[in-house]
């Protein structure tokens, strides 16, 4: 029977364990914290829990818009939001979802051991617990630690006024003036939540927009509504140092501007747990980053050592972390394995409107990468749109320009992570635009507005 030890408990990691007990494996799994990792108690389930209750708070904004009225001047004014509570739900919730992932490794046959791992060569793992120290031998080992947030050393958290992203759902109340450093997927989601939260929010973007690696016509849509809401929007900004004048932050921005608020959450990007873990002594690459190089069945430079998840820096998404861990098993134990296609990739950015994209991007298609057409349609437009009073988005869609392939495409909308689905399918099942335009709707949907952007796209001059 096959040794799989895995140190590092999220997506990557319990994904591997299921996989490889699933293949026959000897499976231990080694963390530190809890089951899950920080994806799911510091990242992607308590912040899409928090950002659920601000779109519900968005709703609320805009029924008035609907013609629905509160005894006071709007509906709005009749909600205030408690985020102990708010806060106490999403710890909750990200416990919950913990243990259930703790249930599925031990029904699995996995054993899972509290601790902190490191390798010891290539084919052993020492395991450091509370009460004691020792060593597995391992055929198979998997790297799946994560990261953790970049701290400024001007800019020290204080978990109190000064705030990294893992430290926000301690708040009892909610912040009377945010600052958020950095633009981001973290700063924007965080910046959208708590503006429609009630918060007065101001974003501080080193960039001309925000979003710089997301789509730009994406990040333009974005960036005027959060400023049509009243957002400010420090473009071509970059914050010097952070300090804490009593109940107040003052944050100083590189040109000498100051900026003064009750909270400042740093989203300034992230760092890979590798540090003192045998890794390089074991002959595992990293980057000048500290990010383990991998292949696209999650090899490392290590025989029989293979990793997952935002550790690599391979597009730190929580469903490629599981997608890296269970083909790094595939392989490993023998089984069938396709090499991770980043092109199939989905990803969202959860703001109000949400941003989705997949496959072949602007960027590349005005980089000459790949002779491809875009066509763009305003979500205005759509009636389903129109009835929910959703003024603000887009569809997007590349298609290769003989065939009408469809390889790429971003979806700019309320709920965009659900519309992005049928999109990627067409990338990955190499759809053209007249298959998937022939394809029924529903009547009024905004996924009609997916359909006729493919049909725009029918026209012989551009697909053929």
């Amino acid at each position: 029977m096959t040794r799989v030890v895995i140190v590092g408990g999220g997506p990557g990691g319990y994904e591997a364990a299921l996989v490889a007990s699933q293949l026959g494996g000897e499976v231990t799994l080694v963390e530190e914290v809890a089951l899950g990792g920080a994806s799911v108690l510091t990242d992607a389930v308590p912040s899409k829990t928090l950002i659920a209750t601000a779109d519900v708070m968005d709703t609320i904004r805009t029924a008035e818009t609907l013609g629905l009225r509160g005894r006071e001047e709007s509906p709005f004014d009749d909600v205030e939001v408690d985020l102990a509570a708010v806060n106490q739900r999403v710890r909750a919730l990200a416990k919950a979802q913990s243990r259930d992932i703790a249930k599925q490794l031990s029904a699995a046959g996995v054993t899972v051991i509290a601790g902190r791992g490191r390798l010891d060569g290539p084919d052993a793992v020492v395991v450091s617990t509370e009460d004691d120290e020792f060593r597995l031998d391992a055929d198979v080992v998997l790297i799946s630690t994560g990261t953790h947030p970049r701290v400024l050393s001007s800019a020290r958290p204080d978990g109190e006024r000064i705030l990294t992203w893992t430290q926000l759902y301690h708040l009892d109340e909610l912040p009377e003036r945010l600052i958020v450093v950095g633009s981001g997927v973290t700063g924007a989601e965080f910046a959208s939540a708590y503006d429609a939260l009630g918060s007065e929010v101001v974003l501080v973007s080193s960039r001309e927009t925000v979003l710089p690696g997301e789509d730009n016509d994406a990040a333009r849509v974005l960036q005027d509504v959060f400023e049509k809401r009243g957002m400010q929007v420090m473009a071509k900004s970059r914050a010097e140092s952070v300090e804490r004048e009593g109940d107040e932050v003052v944050v100083t921005l590189t040109d000498g501007r100051q900026v003064r608020g009750s909270h400042c959450l740093m989203a300034v990007g992230s760092i890979p747990n590798t540090d003192d873990m045998g890794l390089v002594e074991a002959g595992v690459e990293l980057d000048e980053g500290g990010f383990i190089k991998v292949d696209r069945v999650s090899r490392t430079t290590a025989p029989g050592v293979y990793a997952a998840g935002d550790c690599t820096g391979v597009f730190m998404l929580a469903s490629v972390a599981a997608m890296q861990g269970r083909k790094g098993m595939w392989h490993a134990l023998g089984d069938a394995v396709e090499p991770l296609d980043l092109k199939k990739v989905s990803s969202n950015v959860f703001t109000s409107p949400e941003i989705a994209t997949v496959g072949f991007t602007q960027r590349q298609l005005d980089a000459g990468e790949l002779p491809a057409k875009s066509v763009t349609l305003a979500l205005a437009g759509n009636p389903r749109a129109k009835m929910q009073a959703i003024t603000d988005g887009f569809i997007k869609l590349f298609v290769l320009p003989l065939t009408g392939i469809i390889v790429g495409g971003v979806v700019v909308a309320p709920k965009a992570s659900e519309l992005i689905f049928p999109v990627a399918l067409a990338c990955s099942t190499r759809m053209t635009v007249d298959e998937f335009s022939s394809t029924f709707t529903v009547y009024p949907s905004l996924s009609g507005s997916i359909a006729e952007a493919a049909r725009k796209m029918h026209r012989r001059d551009q697909v053929g």
